[in-house]
């Protein structure tokens, strides 16, 4: 008996050693579980701002990146604007400049011929009559030297300042391709200028008048006639001396 209680009783003790390491295990992973796990979900919740900002990062590079574009071009179709607003202006100033030049130059100029072209409404466009006409005004070219042909457009008063400039200026430019095109007249030959309503012809208030108003005055001039006769006036000064020479002697003999 007393033996079979000396065998039992390391076989106890192994059991209740067992029995605590199993317990100590299971509370060693409950505990390191206890800890890790709040450590997992800071780093999943670190992981998904840092993907969020990551995000927000690009989307904002977009967006900078489009308004960077939107800019420019915004700032180059302002050039372009700029660009073409000065073009016009300088055309501008040049057209104005020759007109003046003629304009102070008047005097010396005698009127050849002159006709008026009329135009439909809102068009620029010549008819077959039209043309006609500066055929028969064309034929005065090869007797005349030192010519110049102006060219004044003008409009009714339906529309627009605005408008109705650049429509005369057409229908000057229209009057002008004919000519040179037709009767192969250098560009410095023409003298343009589109006045747009602001020189009626005729009254606006008749369906007639405006039919009137919407022409290109052209005008052949010349300043061979004024040099002609300034040439024959100083020869006749030049002559007079010698006139009164030949006299006083008719009348001294």
């Amino acid at each position: 008996m007393t033996r079979y209680r000396s065998s039992i009783t390391p076989l106890v003790a192994l059991c209740a050693a067992s029995s605590l390491l199993f317990t100590a295990g299971c509370a060693t992973k409950k505990y390191v579980r206890s800890q890790v796990q709040p450590l997992v979900q800071q780093t999943n919740e670190l992981n998904q701002v840092t993907a969020q900002n990551h995000r927000e990062i690009q989307d904002v590079d977009r967006r900078a990146q489009s308004g960077i574009q939107q800019a420019q071009g915004a700032a180059q179709n302002a050039q372009q604007s700029a660009d073409s607003a000065n073009q016009a202006a300088q055309q501008a100033m040049s057209q104005t400049s020759a007109l003046s030049t003629v304009v102070s130059n008047l005097d010396n100029y005698q009127q050849v011929a002159a006709i008026n072209v009329t135009f439909g409404f809102n068009k620029a466009t010549l008819t077959s009559e039209d043309k006609s006409k500066l055929d028969q005004l064309a034929s005065e070219l090869n007797t005349t030297k030192g010519y110049i042909i102006t060219l004044t457009g003008g409009t009714d008063s339906t529309g627009s300042k605005a408008y109705n400039d650049q429509l005369s200026q057409r229908r000057a430019q229209a009057v002008e391709r004919y000519l040179a095109a037709t009767y192969h007249i250098p560009p410095y030959k023409f003298y343009l200028i589109g006045l747009g309503k602001a020189d009626e012809v005729a009254s606006n208030r008749t369906a007639s008048g405006r039919a009137k108003n919407r022409r290109v005055e052209v005008q052949l001039l010349t300043n061979m006639g004024s040099s002609s006769a300034a040439t024959t006036s100083g020869q006749t000064q030049a002559q007079s001396p010698s006139s009164t020479n030949t006299q006083t002697q008719a009348n001294t003999q």
